[in-house]
């Protein structure tokens, strides 16, 4: 069955959605203005490599299946959609004409699935450890997602790593790390039967004969997408430094040891909540793959650029971690260090 998905991100979203499209589904991509002109006009280009390839393919949205448009926040009609994809950053839900999207969102009580790094607080309190914790102070704006049903919200951990190229157009993305995104389940049975056949759509897709990577695995656990937490925890906020900052690959492996303390304090956190070890990515493979991140994180170039707000998952830890009466020094400087680079908002060439 073509399915209606409704992405609100046309960045990172547009992964997502060009998987999609080659399953034969229709996306609309929520954006600036000048943004969705280029895409309506262009289509979107995707740029990825399958396995035993040496060079990235170039996959077009117009020599797709399904369709793509894209849209300001304020002509989008919610009616016409199955499911909302929120593949924008934390802070950029503040923006009042996203926050008036997301009121008719929520009172069509359509099911989102998330792709941020940081949790939508009404994903939080579907899990019963977290659900009378004070976290609010860890969003930019915690009123954001009053109106949001618990039980309609799912989380997609986004392990696979793309990014811009700065000096083409904003319809281009380039993977760097063609990995899966892994979903929790939402609390209705139909609203998973959706995730379901998207995962299977999305599997049987292929590009000459051959599979292409980056598939939708959906879990039967909540706790899945958490084990993104230990990666951001050991990795991206550590590649900000208090005068620098510095790439993934540098922060994990700059010393093996503490890094592994670390990672493996955030994945004990997450079992206190009721992850189970196989909800989980062992260390090993975490710093396999990090081998090969030699860029610094988004949050550290947002940082480094001078960003007033960035996702603050290593917040919203060091709240929980304490809350739970395990706190770690590790990740207190962390936040410290953190919270000091966005108060002097010092811009580093």
């Amino acid at each position: 069955m073509q399915r209606n998905i409704l992405i609100l991100g046309a960045s990172y979203g547009s992964l997502l959605s060009t998987k999609l499209l080659m399953a034969g589904h229709n996306v609309t991509l929520v954006c600036r203005r000048k943004t969705a002109d280029l895409i309506n006009r262009e289509g979107t280009a995707v740029r990825i490599k399958l396995r035993d390839e040496a060079a990235h393919r170039t996959i077009r949205s117009s020599e797709l299946p399904g369709t793509v448009d894209a849209s300001s926040p304020e002509h989008i009609d919610v009616t016409r959609y199955d499911l909302v994809v929120l593949a924008m950053q934390e802070p950029q839900y503040t923006n009042h004409t996203i926050r008036v999207l997301m009121i008719k969102v929520a009172a069509a009580k359509l099911p989102c699935l998330s792709l941020m790094n940081m949790p939508p607080l009404p994903y939080l309190k579907r899990i019963p450890a977290l659900a009378a914790m004070d976290l609010e102070g860890a969003y930019t704006n915690a009123s954001v997602w009053d109106r949001f049903e618990p039980g309609l919200m799912s989380l997609c951990s986004p392990d696979p790593q793309a990014f811009r190229p700065p000096d083409e157009g904003a319809n281009v993305l380039h993977v760097g790390l063609p990995t899966n995104f892994k979903a929790a389940p939402f609390a209705d049975k139909i609203h998973n039967q959706l995730l379901r056949d998207l995962e299977s759509d999305i599997s049987a897709v292929r590009l000459d004969g051959q599979d292409v990577p980056v598939k939708l695995k959906v879990s039967e656990s909540l706790f899945v997408p958490l084990a993104k937490w230990s990666m951001l925890l050991t990795g991206n906020y550590r590649c900000i430094r208090p005068d620098e900052i510095q790439s993934i690959r540098d922060a994990v492996h700059g010393d093996l040891a503490r890094s592994r303390a670390i990672y493996e304090h955030v994945d004990a956190i997450a079992r206190q909540l009721g992850a189970a070890p196989e909800d989980q990515v062992p260390f090993e493979k975490y710093a396999k793959a990090a081998e090969s991140l030699l860029k610094p994180s988004s949050a550290a170039r947002a940082v480094a650029n001078g960003a007033p707000f960035i996702e603050r998952v290593d917040l919203l830890i060091k709240l929980i971690s304490h809350q739970l009466g395990a706190p770690n020094a590790e990740i207190d400087e962390t936040v410290e260090t953190v919270d000091w680079r966005l108060d002097e908002r010092i811009v580093v060439s």
